[in-house]
Formats: structure tokens, C-alpha cells, sequence
């Protein structure tokens, strides 16, 4: 049996020999440490079959997950422009030109229509990969316009938040987003077109303090972090130990911020019946 057994310590494979595993073939779950497949995370809807942790996905996988096979893209055409020549570490057109070939995005935002369920829906997805999700002037003009969109085909919208709020490369154009956006959702309101907000990881800053909380139905993923300020800066204001949970999903569902938590598996389900259910009401009112 002195085959298996290694008779010289301290071998050394040379760098050229070397065989590493392809990019993007494993997933290691940032919160239990299971190493699983690319392939299998994709096949369970980018969730991790060991603990149930919902990674974070763009816009573009939200729409091929709950569409019927096809949509259309809106306002792709706006860009964001440094009208203000901002510079901290790096210029402001560079940090854009340096997203949009990582992420091959215009924005942090990307606005679709399509139909679940044979029912249509106007979904503007946020991206975090885009500059952190972060809402400028053109996120704040592309809610406007898909608002307008829906208004004009009386359509119902929903808005996936994951963002880490403004944008403070456009300074006081991105606070001023969080105005309009509140105002054009008060005319789907008045219009009598619901507003879905769905809350995934993170939501925080600016975004929560305006869009994201005004949805008719209010929901969210299982462990998404949605908070305005973050726990060490609350924490550090208050001069008190916050609740265990605390800014989760799960502790905002139990002190009445959500409406439910869904998970990604049942979000094509979940999104039919909600189309459904205003659609009959929308009748009813006929």
C-alpha cells in the first residue's frame, strides 16, 4: 500500500502547470460558505438551496424571470452627463464610462414592459452594480416618464428598489428626485393605477425616503437591508443598542413598514395575483 503515501514533503507545482477553476463557474454563499455551481444558483432562481440567502441580481435576470418570454425596453436613450464637473477621486465621466463597460448599462435603472401571466406590467428595475444604485437626475426622469407611460395605456407600475441612495456626484439635482418622483406616483394614485414597490438588498438613503415607500403594496425579499440611514450611524445618534434585526426585512414586515416578503420563487405567482386583483377592482369601478 506505500503508493499512497507521499514520500517527499514540501512538493511544489510550478505557476505554469498550475490549473485553475474557469471564472464564473462557483459560487461561494456570502452568508452560510456553501460552495455551489453557478449553474445550479442560476437553476434556483439565484437563490442558495443550503440557506435560502437571496444573492443580488440586475435588472435584466428580474425581467427574464417573471415576463412571458419577451419585453420592451424604454428610455434606454437617457444618460446621465456631468453637468456639474464634479471631481473627488476620480471625474464623474469617468466613473460613468467606467460603469457602463463593467455593467454594459446606460443607468442604474432600466425601465421594461412586458406581461406576466398574459397581464401587462411597467417594471423600472434599479442596478446596484451601476455607481451603487445610486438615483440621479436621469433614475428620477425615467420614473417620470415610465409614470407618464403607464397613464397614457393605463397600465400598472412597479418599481424594484436596490440602491444606496443619491447620487452626490450630481448634488442637489439628486435630492431634487426625490420630489418629483413622490409627485408623478400621486397621479397613478389619482388616476387610480397602482404602484407595486418591491424592496430588495440594500434599500436605503434617498430611494427609501421617497419611492420606495410609497407603494400601494409594499414588498420584499426575505433578508433585504432597507433603511435610510445605516445601524452604525443611527446607533452612534441615538447613543442606544438597536434591536436585534434590525433594518432586515423580516423586523420591518413585523413593525408594519411591508405589506409581506416574498420569496423569488413565488414572485411570478405573487405579481399575477396582485395584476389580477386590481384589474377586478378597476372593473368593479367601470
Amino acid at each position: 500500500m506505500g503508493w499512497f503515501k507521499r514520500f517527499k514533503d514540501g512538493i511544489h507545482t510550478a505557476t505554469k502547470n498550475k490549473k485553475e477553476a474557469p471564472d464564473g463557474l462557483w459560487y461561494k454563499c456570502k452568508s452560510c460558505n456553501s460552495t455551489i455551481t453557478v449553474k445550479e444558483l442560476r437553476e434556483n432562481f439565484y437563490i442558495c438551496p443550503k440557506c435560502d440567502y437571496h444573492t443580488r441580481i440586475g435588472s435584466y435576470d428580474y425581467f427574464e424571470m417573471f415576463y412571458d418570454g419577451k419585453y420592451e425596453i424604454l428610455f434606454d436613450e437617457l444618460i446621465s452627463k456631468d453637468f456639474l464637473n464634479f471631481t473627488d477621486l476620480k471625474p464623474y465621466t469617468e466613473r460613468l464610462e467606467t460603469a457602463k463597460k463593467k455593467t454594459n448599462l446606460n443607468e442604474s435603472i432600466t425601465v421594461a414592459v412586458g406581461k406576466i401571466n398574459k397581464r401587462p406590467l411597467v417594471t423600472a428595475a434599479m442596478d446596484f452594480s451601476f455607481i451603487g444604485g445610486s438615483m440621479g437626475s436621469v433614475v428620477g426622469e425615467k420614473i417620470a416618464r415610465s409614470v407618464d407611460y403607464c397613464l397614457e395605456h393605463r397600465l400598472p407600475f412597479m418599481i424594484i428598489s436596490k440602491s444606496g441612495g443619491a447620487r452626490m456626484m450630481e448634488s442637489a439635482f439628486s435630492l431634487m428626485q426625490l420630489a418629483k418622483t413622490s409627485v408623478k406616483l400621486s397621479q397613478l394614485a389619482k388616476a387610480g393605477l397602482p404602484y407595486f414597490s418591491f424592496l430588495t438588498d440594500p434599500t436605503t438613503g434617498g430611494v427609501t425616503a421617497s419611492f420606495a415607500m410609497l407603494g400601494d403594496i409594499n414588498f420584499s425579499e426575505p433578508g433585504a437591508l432597507i433603511g435610510f440611514a445605516g445601524p452604525r450611524v443611527i446607533k452612534e445618534t441615538i447613543k442606544r443598542d438597536l434591536p436585534e434585526g434590525f433594518q432586515s426585512s423580516e423586523f420591518l414586515l413585523e413593525h408594519g413598514f411591508l405589506d409581506f416578503i416574498v420569496n423569488r420563487k413565488d414572485l411570478t405567482e405573487r405579481l399575477s395575483d396582485m395584476l389580477l386583483l386590481f384589474e377586478q377592482k378597476e372593473e368593479e369601478a367601470v
